[in-house]
């Protein structure tokens, strides 16, 4: 019976922590074992040390940052987190660019996710921004040639790929690697979900509250609340209660 209480005390504790961190109400799951939450507490205390490192070398911090391990941050003077910021193990984010890289608050990233934004010294990328509570899942690839925006509530599922460039192939007198590229960049919206594997290439705009289905390769503009799928992508529906 005392154990009970203490755990029931522990997760109440937890409870309030994690919500006064993301600024919303979040509720531990009063199932978990005692073993796997002194797991998580350890793991994150870990995490904050290594995000109270990085934080020194920053452009500009807020809020805090918990780091896993083998994180990779290069040009972090081009880096602005605007508040609670988790980053997973084996991410590397590589800011160099014009605009260099803008994220709000209560932002994660999934492990071994990569975000790349110049490919080539020649001719750096713009910027991207990522607006606030989203959360990215593992194995992400955002390939930030052109601005890239992201709206805030927006949620990616593992392996989504973005790609904010394409290369120019008109001319078959000359090697595609010698012709450019065009970089229109990307634009996804509020409340998105982009399902797992989907890919988004350069010159999208994706509207507000909209779904992408698992696998989708997503290579023209989707209307604000639609459902969209497919090889290239097209809308399947639009979602119930859109006026």
């Amino acid at each position: 019976m005392k154990n009970w209480l203490v755990k029931k005390m522990l997760v109440k504790v937890m409870s309030k922590v994690i919500s006064k961190i993301k600024h919303c109400d979040y509720k531990v799951d009063e199932n978990i074992t005692d073993s796997v939450m002194v797991g998580i507490i350890f793991e994150k205390c870990v995490m904050l040390f290594r995000g109270l490192w990085h934080k020194i070398f920053l452009k500009k911090t807020k809020g805090i940052l918990f780091v896993g391990k083998n994180v990779k941050l290069k040009c972090r003077k081009k880096i602005v987190l605007n508040g609670t910021t988790l980053i997973e193990d084996g991410v590397k984010i590589d800011a160099l660019s014009k605009g260099g890289v803008e994220i709000g608050e209560n932002f994660s990233i999934g492990r071994n996710s990569i975000i790349e934004c110049t490919g080539v010294i020649r001719e750096l990328g713009e910027k991207l921004t990522i607006g606030k509570n989203v959360g990215i899942a593992a194995n992400a690839f955002i390939s930030m040639r052109g601005p890239v925006s992201i709206g805030d509530n927006t949620i990616f599922g593992p392996n989504v790929a973005i790609h904010a460039e394409n290369h120019n192939f008109e001319d078959i007198s000359v090697p595609i690697r010698l012709q450019g590229a065009t970089r229109k960049g990307i634009k996804i919206g509020k409340d998105c979900w982009i399902g797992s594997g989907a890919k988004i290439l350069d010159g999208v705009n994706i509207g507000d509250g909209c779904i992408i289905a698992a696998g989708a390769v997503v290579n023209k503009d989707i209307p604000s609340y639609s459902i969209a799928g497919g090889v290239p992508a097209k809308v399947i529906k639009k979602r119930k209660g859109d006026k």
